[in-house]
């Protein structure tokens, strides 16, 4: 048995809420107390836990790192992932956004053609605006069910670009020229990097994809809008 394993999985599964006791891990990992100690301020020291005062935190981010250290450890993916929450998932995303300079707008709703949207997070840094779709699966994905995803979130950013005029609360109604990127973002790798054009991005890889879109952008499928042109189409 993988001691350090086991007990990451221990912290995901009781750190879902908040803070917790630390008896509460020693008592659910079933591992001696010194043993599971120096393990806890192993992970502290490696910025995973936050450990003081007889109390262990964890927050979005951490879990998720955690997460991932478990499956490196050989702990099983979906099991893993079954402790990870959707709204953490979609946290480490905006702050991925954030630590990249971008304005961010989370589950942003609006109508068009007669019907409603939603974007789950969108960011917005001149001249961008990537609109991403995240997905929290846990097993990878037919390209027949990936073509879906892919295909439904083009339509919705395609509306959010045909819909600017409305937005010009938002940023981007000063910047003249705005270019539109959808974009998916998993928990867990993909099989395919890119479909039809728009990528799809593993979670702990967004902060890298982020830095490199503005200069790869023209290559990616997206759609160019102005609020004082008409719709020039998607590349």
């Amino acid at each position: 048995m993988n001691i350090e394993k086991e007990l990451i999985i221990t912290i995901l599964k009781l750190t879902g809420n908040g803070s917790i006791l630390n008896e509460q891990i020693y008592k659910d990992v079933r591992i001696p107390h010194n043993v599971a100690l120096n393990l806890l301020k192993k992970l502290e020291k490696e910025g995973l836990i936050y450990f003081h005062n007889n109390l262990l935190e964890a927050d979005s981010f951490q879990r998720l790192r955690l997460a991932v250290y478990a499956v490196q450890l050989g702990a099983d993916l979906e099991y893993v992932c079954s402790f990870l929450g959707w709204r953490e998932f979609e946290r480490v995303a905006v702050m991925a956004f954030e630590r990249n300079g971008y304005e961010v707008v989370e589950n942003l709703r609006f109508k068009h053609a007669a019907r409603k949207w939603e974007i789950d997070v969108v960011g917005l840094k001149k001249p961008l605006v990537v609109c991403v779709d995240c997905k929290h699966w846990r097993k990878g994905l037919y390209p027949s069910a990936l073509k879906k995803i892919v295909e439904r979130q083009v339509e919705r950013t395609f509306a959010f670009a045909e819909s600017m005029n409305a937005f010009e609360r938002f940023s981007f109604a000063a910047w003249g020229r705005v270019k539109f990127v959808p974009a998916v973002l998993s928990l867990i790798p993909s099989r395919f990097k890119f479909y039809s054009g728009v990528p799809v991005v593993p979670i702990f890889q967004l902060q890298d994809f982020l830095s490199q879109l503005p200069a790869h952008v023209d290559s990616l499928k997206h759609f160019g809008k102005s609020l004082s042109n008409k719709f020039n189409g998607g590349s």
